[in-house]
């Protein structure tokens, strides 16, 4: 998407010129694979880096394009939402100590684009999901005012439909209905390029979507998403709901979705994945396509196929074909998208040594990767890698049914040393990256890992907001001192340098697993209710989830008191709504916290729903309050001790 000129194909004359032009551009590149114009006496690689941007309490600071202005010429560009930038690493030549430079670079940019944003008030941090991220977050608002952005939006929205709900199901399970493709926002990813042969390019691709599944296994750091634990790489589950176009039918018609790990094997060419392509997804996107391909090819000039390469770019492939132009030669690339953003540069790196050096070696162990395995397998086991990690279990080649942990360290460690050793890389850079993946493998310890034990442990012991805020402290922390994630301690309560829960939203401490009653529910349910789950305030919804009262334990015990002070019977028709409060206050869940507080001290109450489009989704209660001080003043103790030490 890193053309200024696509746009909206807004009629059917506008595809049909777009489709023209795909379709010489498909022509162009047969002529010049057949003719040999690619490059082929060197090998690089690049990479591209996705990071997320925060403000000093670790929410997103969307404030991108003020950043890039005053980043100035560099290799920065936007992403999709504001709150988002993408480094784009210069490339190297794929040998000797190309990966210690990589990391050298990659630290350079990161750390340069760092003190920027600080210098505006925020933070940066490399991670596949910020934590912290909120459903407000992704709203439209944030959306990067630049015409490609806001042409995708409306394409995908023409072919879905504006509203539409995301289902992840893992430790905890997401159901909510969003109008925004900017939900895609929250993914932020560690793109590898390699360089190939056209001759070599078949085999390539099938090696990299065999692997595909044990190197993210070792790689994921995704596991949070709106405070729910899903998947150990909710990326891909998120970035498959978030970009599909397909709507529900009751017809038993397959239809591929524009994010795929694809469908089988290559067999011919690279331009068998572009016919796929442009065979099964319709032309979402167009551009002002003004090369002159055929005139530039008879005059030996390389055409950059700008409308091949927007159509590829609106179909997401995990392993991505790329086609480019460097110093005036033509040269494909395979795309590795699978890759999380961070936890450190290190781990980045290591991921990429390990899958670049299976894709140099696996040859020489597997001649032909598509007679040993299965593709519906690799497929499988990529989904299996994105919800396990390192507890996935592969059906691997001869079928042999291998755990992660002993199919990494004991058969693809080996194989990507080698080619790793192929291509003349240093020994010194061989033996620091695997090592990185062999000790993470060794501990357990991925990214997503340490972020679901460090949850585990510390909700415990605070709310939700306050567990995911110490965790996005302790990661920007790590990230600084630069230590790969398997050597993490994990996060603690201090970590929530400068909290401050006056800059809170009510959505963001409201208690959300709720207990409710209807209208005509007995008395008898509703004290047990409150006695059960201890609780001391029951809000009333209808079939819809539409508020329509509150029950109290005051209220209740009063009732009760009656029958025994007053020698009364106790009605046996007695129901919820004889005795509950009607149309009681509420309030809106990106409302503040101390608008909260304001209403039920003046309102003289101990529990406030909260209501978004008239249904219940959440309530707030003076526990929520004694949690938010007790913790408030834990962090200030803490900074009283740090500043006397």
């Amino acid at each position: 998407m890193g053309e200024e000129r696509v746009k909206l194909a807004d009629d059917n004359e506008q595809v049909q010129t777009f489709m023209k032009h795909v379709l010489r551009d498909m022509r162009a590149l047969k002529t010049m694979l057949n003719d040999d114009w690619f490059e082929t006496d060197t090998i690089r690689i690049g990479a591209e880096q996705e990071l997320c941007m925060v403000d000093p309490h670790g929410k997103v600071f969307p404030r991108s394009m003020e950043v890039l202005d005053a980043l100035g010429d560099g290799n920065y560009t936007t992403e999709f939402a504001r709150f988002n930038l993408e480094i784009n690493i210069e490339p190297l030549e794929f040998t000797g100590n190309s990966l210690s430079q990589m990391e050298h670079n990659l630290h350079d940019e990161v750390e340069n684009v760092r003190k920027t944003v600080r210098e505006m008030g925020g933070d940066i941090l490399l991670t596949g999901i910020l934590p912290t991220i909120r459903k407000m977050d992704v709203d439209v608002k944030n959306l990067t005012p630049l015409q490609r952005y806001e042409a995708l939006c409306e394409a995908i929205n023409r072919l879905r439909g504006k509203e539409y709900e995301l289902r992840i199901q893992g430790m905890d399970e997401l159901l909510m209905k969003f109008d925004s493709p900017l939900l895609e926002a929250c993914n932020t990813g560690f793109q590898v390029h390699l360089q190939v042969k056209p001759s070599e390019f078949v085999n390539r691709y099938n090696i990299a979507q065999a692997v595909t599944a044990p190197v993210l296994a070792c790689a994921v750091n995704s596991p949070v998403l709106f405070g729910k634990r899903l998947w150990a790489e909710t990326r891909v589950a998120l970035f498959h709901q978030s970009i599909d176009t397909r709507q529900v039918g009751e017809h038993l018609r397959d239809s591929s979705p524009r994010v795929t790990f694809g469908n089988q094997w290559l067999e011919n060419s690279i331009l068998d994945i572009y016919k796929e392509d442009i065979s099964r997804y319709r032309v979402m996107l167009s551009a002002e396509v003004e090369e002159e391909v055929e005139q530039m090819m008879k005059e030996g000039i390389a055409p950059e196929l700008m409308a091949l390469r927007v159509h590829n770019s609106s179909v997401y492939r995990w392993n991505r074909p790329c086609y480019g132009v460097g110093n005036g030669k033509p040269h494909l690339r395979i795309e590795n998208r699978v890759f999380p953003s961070g936890p450190t540069v290190v781990d980045e790196v290591a991921n990429a040594a390990f899958w670049l050096g299976l894709l140099n070696g696996f040859e020489d162990e597997y001649k032909d990767i598509t007679q040993e395995l299965d593709f519906d397998d690799a497929r499988m086991n990529f989904f299996a890698a994105s919800k396990l990690g390192l507890d996935t279990k592969f059906v691997w080649t001869k079928d042999r049914k291998m755990t992660a942990v002993d199919l990494i360290k004991n058969e693809l460690l080996p194989i990507a040393k080698n080619g790793l050793q192929k291509a003349n890389i240093d020994s010194s850079d061989i033996d620091t990256y695997l090592e990185v993946i062999e000790e993470r493998v060794n501990t357990a310890q991925t990214g997503s890992y340490w972020v679901v034990k460090s949850y585990g442990n510390l909700i415990k012991k605070g709310n939700r907001e306050q567990t995911l805020s110490a965790i996005t402290n302790a990661m920007i922390k790590n990230q600084k001192k630069g230590e790969p994630a398997h050597k993490w301690g994990l996060a603690k309560i201090e970590d929530m340098d400068h909290w401050k829960p006056s800059k809170l939203m009510v959505e963001e401490f409201m208690t959300t697993d709720l207990f409710t009653v209807r209208k005509d529910d007995i008395l008898e349910f509703v004290a047990n209710l409150l006695d059960w789950r201890r609780i001391r305030y029951i809000p009333v919804e209808d079939d819809q989830k539409h508020l329509v009262g509150l029950i109290t334990m005051r209220k209740v015990l009063r009732e009760y008191t009656k029958v025994v002070n007053e020698d009364e019977e106790a009605s046996i028709t007695q129901t919820v709504d004889d005795i509950m409060e009607q149309n009681p206050v509420t309030i809106h869940p990106e409302a503040s916290i101390m608008e909260a507080m304001e209403i039920m001290q003046n309102q003289k109450i101990g529990c406030l729903p909260v209501v978004k489009n008239s249904r219940l989704v959440g309530v707030i209660t003076e526990d929520n309050f004694m949690n938010i001080t007790r913790r408030l003043l834990q962090v200030l103790d803490n900074e009283k001790k740090n500043k006397e030490e």
